[in-house]
């Protein structure tokens, strides 16, 4: 009887002891679900993260046309620029030489842009004085040769020959600033290719008038 008592008491005592583990078990799976409130803190994480998405898009708004765009219009405003300084030493005409100044005011600050741009999207900015010779008679690009000999007129030839010169090179940018509206992604570069087109293709109607053309 006394075995029996003890067996029943055991037994009885198991029971308990296994009530008490499945309340343990359930308060576990409280702590489970705290765990999954842990889990939520991980979804916090992963919810900071994507909150933290938007600020990376908004740097990260930009794609491969934009920065053929930067990199491939820093060289040709570097070269419009170094045709602008030539203006006041050797240009005749005051329309010329005011011409080259409106060009050199404009298209410096927009290499200075450009080059922020590039350094901002983790790009490398084009070398100073570095040309791209691909890009010599693409582009309104002009060769070291067509350099030389503006670098060597003066007077009304080089009058002539710089703005004829110009209108190919401007003819070039626009170009490159409509293939950047229609591709790029990037509204400031977009933007800065409009002012490009409106600018530029005023100054080749000017030059043109001037040259007698229209």
């Amino acid at each position: 009887m006394i075995c029996k008592r003890s067996l029943v008491r055991r037994t009885a005592a198991v029971t308990v002891a296994g009530a008490a583990a499945f309340v343990l078990a359930a308060c576990g799976g409280n702590g489970d679900d705290t765990g999954s409130t842990g889990h939520g803190g991980h979804n916090s994480t992963t919810a900071s993260a994507s909150a933290s998405a938007p600020a990376s898009a908004s740097q990260g708004q930009h794609n491969a046309a934009d920065v053929a765009f930067a990199k491939g219009m820093i060289p040709h405003h570097r070269q419009a620029v170094q045709m602008a300084d030539l203006a006041p030493g050797r240009a005749q005409s005051a329309e010329v030489k005011k011409l080259a100044a409106d060009i050199k005011k404009a298209q410096d600050p927009e290499i200075k842009t450009l080059s922020g741009w590039l350094t901002s999207w983790g790009e490398e900015v084009p070398a100073e004085g570095a040309m791209d010779h691909s890009m010599h008679g693409s582009g309104g690009m002009m060769t070291a040769e067509e350099m030389t000999e503006l670098e060597n007129a003066s007077g009304k030839a080089f009058d002539t020959a710089f703005m004829e010169m110009m209108i190919k090179h401007h003819e070039g940018a626009v170009e490159m600033a409509k293939t950047e509206q229609a591709d790029g992604a990037y509204a400031p570069a977009k933007k800065m290719a409009g002012q490009i087109i409106t600018s530029q293709s005023a100054e080749i109607e000017q030059m043109n008038k001037l040259l007698g053309n229209s």
